[in-house]
């Protein structure tokens, strides 16, 4: 009677093991991975700041003169939009 409880206790152990096992080769870091992540990154900044820059000078080119206050108040605010995104996106995962 006494081996059954021992057995039980070390088979529990056992699985509580082999799940962390599992869950650690999961979420184990490869160079796929790391390279996702940092095409992320790079998208979620670039593409504020080109968008800003496209936005801009579409409104420049409305205004007559010659002007380019828009554009590099956009590119700005596009700097400050991907610096935001990426540091929420780093915080989050």
């Amino acid at each position: 009677m006494i081996a059954m409880p021992i057995n039980k206790e070390m088979h529990q152990r056992i699985d509580r093991q082999t799940h962390r096992m599992a869950k650690a080769e999961r979420q184990r870091p490869t160079l796929l991975r790391h390279t996702v992540f940092l095409g992320t990154l790079g998208l979620l900044f670039v593409l504020p700041v080109v968008g800003g820059a496209y936005l801009g000078r579409w409104i420049d080119s409305l205004i007559s003169g010659y002007s380019i206050r828009w554009t590099m108040s956009l590119i700005i605010l596009g700097i400050v939009l991907g610096i935001v995104n990426v540091y929420l996106f780093i915080r989050e995962s």
